[in-house]
């Protein structure tokens, strides 16, 4: 019975993951348009910004993939289905710099939220490393949030 108890559990961080890979799929797709659309005074910073932000995005949408394989699963693919999972409202690509910088902070926190949900149950099952991915990545993303909002301040 313990065997099938842990079986459970270990699916469900599988899920959380795959939750978390949507997520960040979605983020990293949102900044991209971003930094192609970006304009006025903040184009520069704003631009290379968001450059930095999808390009450290891609390796660690990789990285927890690969961990879901690791854990014996499959990882999730497919543009549509991904943007299913991840339920995130996509941003005009007329949206003035302002709104880009408030969407992609609002993404991010969202992303914290999955983070720390898969987090929390990796911690349940005793499951160490992909706890200790899901920590660095929140700590990616906080301070990605600190950053946008002190450009919205």
């Amino acid at each position: 019975m313990v065997a099938k108890k842990n079986k459970i559990e270990s699916s469900d961080v599988v899920n959380a993951l795959r939750q978390v890979v949507a997520d960040s799929y979605a983020l990293l797709a949102q900044t991209h348009i971003c930094h192609w659309n970006v304009r006025g005074q903040s184009f520069f910073s704003l631009h290379n910004a968001f450059e930095e932000q999808y390009t450290e995005l891609f390796g660690a949408i990789d990285e927890i993939a690969e961990r879901i394989r690791a854990l014996g699963s499959l990882a999730p693919g497919g543009l549509g289905n991904l943007a299913k999972m991840a339920g995130i409202k996509e941003i005009s690509e007329n949206a003035s710099a302002k709104e880009m910088v408030k969407h992609i902070a609002d993404i991010n926190r969202k992303l914290v939220r999955s983070l720390g949900e898969a987090r929390d149950l990796a911690g349940e099952t005793g499951d160490n490393e992909t706890e200790d991915l899901m920590i660095g990545r929140i700590q990616v993303h906080q301070k990605t949030i600190w950053m946008l909002e002190s450009y919205l301040d």
